[in-house]
C-alpha cells in the first residue's frame, strides 16, 4: 500500500467525523435532548397536591399580632418586651422563620422547609410594625408577612406606602388586608370586590414592585364563597378560624392571635393549636 493511499484515506476519514460530529452539533444527541427535556419537565411540570393532600399536610405555625405598644392594653396588644421575649425564645428553641411563599411550595409541591418552622404575620398596617417589629425580626434572622389595610396608607399610626416599600425590600412579605377592614362575608357584588381586593391588589403591587400574592381575612372571618372567589387572586389566604375548609385549603391557611403572654406561654400555645402537644 503506497503512502500516497494512506494520507488520501486518511484526508477521507477525517472529513467523515468532522461531518458527522456537526450533524450532531446541529441537531443534538438524541440522548441528551431526551435528557434535558426530562431534566426541564421535572422542574416546570411538577404535579401540584390536591385539596385532600393540601388539608392532610402537618399544619404550620402561624402566628398574628396587631399592636405593639405600652399605652394600649387591649387583646390584641402586647408590648415591644414581650414580642422582643417572643422572638428570642423562638430563635433560642431553634425555630426558623419561613415565607408564606415557602409555605405554598411546602404545601403544594412538598418542598422542604427548615427545622421547627413557624410564620409570622401583623395585620392592619401599624406604624409599630415598621419600627419596632421587623428591627427585632431583622436581629434574629426572621421575617414577616404584613397584611396592609390600604385605606391606612400615610395617615397617622399607620405606615407610609415608602415604610411598606422599605419592608419588601428587606426580604419581607407583604400581602393584602381589604382596602378598609370589610369582611369578606359582606361581599355580595362585583363592585365590593372591586373594591376591598382588585383595585387595592393593584395600588399595593405598586408600591412594592411585585405580585401581592397573599391575604389576611379581616377580622380572620372567611365563607367558602369567599374562598373561593380569593383562590383567582391569591395563593394564600390566612384565617383566624379554628376550622379549614376542606375544598378551600389553601384559603384557609389557620392563624393564632398572640396576646400578652410569657416566652414560655408562647411556645405552649403554638405546640397545642398546630401539632396537638
Amino acid at each position: 500500500m503506497s503512502k500516497k493511499f494512506i494520507l488520501i484515506c486518511i484526508f477521507f476519514l477525517g472529513v467523515l467525523v468532522s461531518s458527522c460530529n456537526q450533524t450532531n452539533r446541529k441537531n443534538g444527541n438524541p440522548g441528551d435532548a431526551a435528557n434535558s427535556v426530562e431534566q426541564k419537565d421535572t422542574a416546570i411540570t411538577q404535579t401540584a397536591n390536591t385539596a385532600a393532600q393540601i388539608f392532610a399536610k402537618q399544619q404550620v405555625p402561624v402566628l398574628c399580632y396587631h399592636r405593639i405598644s405600652d399605652g394600649d392594653k387591649g387583646d390584641y396588644t402586647v408590648s415591644p418586651a414581650t414580642f422582643s421575649g417572643h422572638m428570642k425564645v423562638l430563635a433560642d428553641s431553634g425555630y426558623h422563620s419561613v415565607s408564606p411563599a415557602q409555605l405554598y411550595d411546602y404545601l403544594v409541591y412538598n418542598r422542604s422547609l427548615p427545622e421547627n418552622p413557624f410564620v409570622v404575620t401583623f395585620d392592619d398596617s401599624r406604624v409599630e410594625h415598621r419600627t419596632i417589629a421587623a428591627p427585632v425580626l431583622e436581629k434574629y434572622g426572621f421575617r414577616g408577612a404584613f397584611f396592609i389595610m390600604t385605606i391606612t396608607y400615610n395617615k397617622k399610626n399607620y405606615m407610609t406606602k415608602d415604610q411598606i416599600a422599605e419592608l419588601a425590600k428587606a426580604g419581607h412579605t407583604i400581602g393584602l388586608h381589604s382596602w378598609d377592614h370589610t369582611m369578606v362575608t359582606k361581599y355580595k357584588e362585583a363592585t365590593d370586590w372591586q373594591k376591598q381586593v382588585v383595585e387595592p391588589k393593584k395600588k399595593l403591587e405598586g408600591i412594592v414592585g411585585k405580585p401581592v400574592e397573599y391575604w389576611a381575612y379581616p377580622n380572620g372571618v372567611y365563607d367558602h364563597k369567599g374562598a373561593v372567589e380569593l383562590s383567582k387572586y391569591f395563593k394564600i389566604a390566612f384565617s383566624l378560624a379554628t376550622k379549614r375548609d376542606s375544598i378551600q385549603p389553601l384559603q384557609s391557611v389557620r392563624r393564632i392571635i398572640i396576646p400578652e403572654c410569657t416566652p414560655q406561654g408562647l411556645l405552649k400555645s403554638m405546640r397545642r393549636s398546630f401539632t396537638g402537644k
